[in-house]
């Protein structure tokens, strides 16, 4: 049996297992590397020798925001290249090609010799991520049944936090090295990232593509293999996914490499509005970066610096702070499905709202109270990791399930490209200015993004999709109507039935039917 379909000598436990196991590796590269930076950035070596500072100080906050922020202009072209790829050749293909990519990019940054080699680097490395990050979940949506995904998909985000957490573990350990002037602080951190992509490498060609990408291609027989060994079972309701795949895959044609633009100018029309999802995607992640996340993964060393802390104990905490993150995707991972996208994220936006709230007026008072402050640092740092608990079971994973559910399948993985590309642009973008806000605003950014939190629960209330237990194809009859409001798509669903994708699709070939027999009918009474 070829090494390629071992896979079906698994059962269906076995299978869901190593297909989670290796999407937990692709996630967690993504986590490593997003936090990564914050130790990096704080190794006395490093600032001196891409020329940020002098004596291991950082002097020029804007170029050291520039390193980091780069990385995410390579992920949005990551992003879209990895899904167009992932759209044509399949999802295994596209993932082992990221996997590629980002095992250079990690070797050349490791290796940097100055800011100009750092800088490249940092885009290779982005452009394997972003096309791991956008391949990923769409991977995993389309192979989890309708009642799951949303869990599947937050299990596998665990690996986010996980691969954070790793960093700032990593970087408590090596900080110890040489007193943390060493180059090995810096450049084993960055070397480090290889080995989850060369486990993708090895190993991610044993996993059998999407039934939905294999549909969409035309090997149903393959599609409906996948899908019966997946499912475990050959039952009626397996019968009936599998014929909406069909259903909905008949006629689907491959997008070209400028479908985004035509998409994001609402020109495309393969399918109905999806200038509309891409903006719903790009929004969705902009506000989840700019909920304060960003402040708080990559610059938590500032930020417990300005608490009072000892810069062993900021290494110590920082760690500790993100590993808190992986409970908080366990619990979103037992509620995304109960409760719904939606009540995820607007709790969520509320859940950070107060936090934020309750650690700025905590930061506010250690100021003008500097005998306390070391009585009240404790309590403001219990507000970074509630913050970073809540983000986790809400935001951290709803933000990149929507993305994946809202685009038709021939271009799902590219479509999903518009999350990643709103990913980049929030991370990138409150990356390269946290620095610069810390340093004027100090811990009164937290204000800000209290604010910005309660703005994000009415743009939710109003315009986003409830599309939990929902199957893929059902999603498609949200997007049948013109208004962009949650309660008409609410409308439209259950005018078709519940999403009776089978019955809408009858329907609407048998109206196509009745009006090419019109047409004919009275081209004939012309001609007679």
């Amino acid at each position: 049996m070829a090494y390629g379909t071992l896979w079906k000598r698994l059962s269906a436990r076995n299978l869901a297992i190593l297909i989670q196991s290796f999407s937990l590796i692709s996630i967690f590269f993504e986590g490593y590397d997003q936090g990564v930076m914050g130790g990096v950035n704080s190794s006395w070596d490093y600032i001196n020798e891409v020329g940020i500072g002098s004596d291991g100080v950082v002097t020029n906050t804007t170029h050291q925001g520039g390193i980091v922020s780069i990385y995410y202009l390579g992920a949005i072209v990551g992003a879209f290249a990895g899904g167009w790829l992932a759209d044509r050749i399949g999802r295994i293909n596209g993932l082992f090609c990221a996997a590629l990519f980002a095992l250079i990019g990690g070797a050349l940054q490791a290796a940097a010799q100055s800011s100009d080699f750092m800088l490249v680097a940092r885009v290779v490395t982005g452009l394997g991520t972003g096309a791991l990050t956008s391949i990923t979940p769409v991977y995993i949506s389309e192979i989890s049944s309708a009642g799951h995904r949303g869990g599947f998909l937050g299990y596998v985000f665990i690996a986010n936090y996980l691969g954070i957490s790793v960093a700032y573990w990593l970087d408590f350990g090596l900080a110890y090295v040489d007193e943390g002037k060493s180059a090995v602080r810096w450049r084993f951190l960055l070397a480090f990232q290889c080995f989850p992509a060369l486990l993708l490498l090895a190993g991610v060609k044993l996993l059998p593509d999407s039934p939905r990408y294999l549909a969409y291609a035309g090997r149903l027989d393959e599609a409906k293999e996948v899908l019966e060994h997946v499912r475990g079972s050959n039952d009626y309701e397996v019968e009936q996914e599998f014929a909406e795949i069909c259903a909905v895959a008949e006629g689907s044609e491959p997008s070209s490499p400028m479908q985004f633009a035509k998409v994001l100018f609402g020109r495309a029309t393969s399918a109905p509005h999806l200038g509309r999802r891409a903006w719903l995607c790009i929004w969705l992640q902009i506000m989840a970066s700019w909920s304060g996340i960003t402040a708080v993964t990559a610059y938590s060393p500032v930020l417990l610096r300005q608490a009072g802390y000892s810069s062993v104990k900021q290494n110590g905490l920082a760690g500790g702070l993100n590993t808190i993150g992986i409970v908080g995707t366990i619990i979103s991972a037992n509620i995304v499905d109960r409760f719904g996208r939606r009540k995820c994220l607007m709790w969520g936006a509320f859940s950070l709202f107060l936090v934020n709230v309750i650690a700025a007026a905590l930061y506010e008072g250690s100021r003008a109270n500097p005998n306390e402050a070391a009585s009240i640092a404790p309590a403001a740092v219990t507000m970074l990791f509630l913050f970073n608990l809540c983000y986790a079971a809400t935001w951290g994973t709803v933000a990149f399930l929507i993305p994946t559910e809202i685009f038709p399948s021939e271009m799902r993985a590219q479509g999903n490209g518009f999350g990643i590309t709103g990913w980049a642009i929030g991370v990138g973008w409150t990356t390269l200015v946290n620095p610069i806000m810390f340093e004027s605003m100090e811990s009164r950014t937290y204000f800000l993004f209290a604010g910005l939190n309660l703005l994000w629960i009415p743009t939710v209330f109003f315009f986003y999709p409830e599309t939990a237990n929902r199957t893929l194809e059902s999603i498609e009859i949200m997007f049948s109507t013109k208004s962009p409001l949650y309660s008409k798509m609410e409308a439209a669903y259950h005018a078709a039935g519940d999403g009776d994708v089978l019955g809408t699709r009858a329907a609407s070939v048998s109206h196509n039917a009745d009006k090419t027999a019109d047409t004919e009918s009275v081209s004939h009474s012309e001609k007679v």
